[in-house]
């Protein structure tokens, strides 16, 4: 009788653990997966931005006489292969040389295709100040499971590492690490 309470007792046990192990497992790809929809999200709103500045170089040149190179970042940018980090930064860049020249050359300011370019990456920031965000709240979550006792044993079974922020403008280096 006593062996079949310790046998019945043991496989209680292997069975709670395995319900803990496939729920952390669970709880982990959910994470995943909601940090890609956000990633693919950010990365949706850049390629907005960029497409928005690439627009913007024709119409500046249009309307005003010089020979310096406009948005030179977002020329040199389009044949090259950045991370959401790299090209954040960048655009960011872009956007401040943007907004100098659209103070800097007063007719642009009556031109209503560059208005509404204008109007279009304020709109774009707000988005992504909010992509931002909640991309910032999962990883925080994630990162928790990832450091945290018993979901780190997944974790380091799995190969989860902890993920970067995304800080917008004030990273450290192509892996998008916080510059503290």
């Amino acid at each position: 009788m006593s062996i079949a309470i310790i046998t019945l007792s043991i496989v209680i046990v292997v069975c709670l653990v395995l319900i803990l192990l496939i729920a952390t497992y669970n709880h982990f790809q959910d994470y995943i997966i909601r940090i890609n929809e956000a990633d693919v999200s950010i990365d949706a709103v850049l390629r907005k931005r960029f497409d928005l500045l690439n627009k913007s170089i024709g119409i500046i040149k249009a309307n005003i006489n010089t020979d310096e190179e406009i948005l030179e970042g977002i020329v040199k940018l389009r044949s090259k292969k950045l991370t959401n980090f790299e090209l954040d930064r960048s655009l960011y860049d872009a956007i401040n040389e943007f907004h100098a020249i659209k103070e800097k050359y007063e007719n642009l300011q009556t031109n209503e295709e560059f208005m509404r370019i204008d109007i279009n990456l304020m709109e774009s920031e707000s988005e992504i100040v909010g992509l931002r965000k909640y991309y910032n709240d999962i990883v925080t979550d994630y990162n928790k499971l990832v450091k945290t006792c018993p979901s780190n044993i997944i974790a380091m079974i799995k190969g989860y590492k902890a993920k970067d922020y995304f800080d917008g403008n004030n990273l450290d280096n192509e892996k998008g690490t916080v510059k503290l």
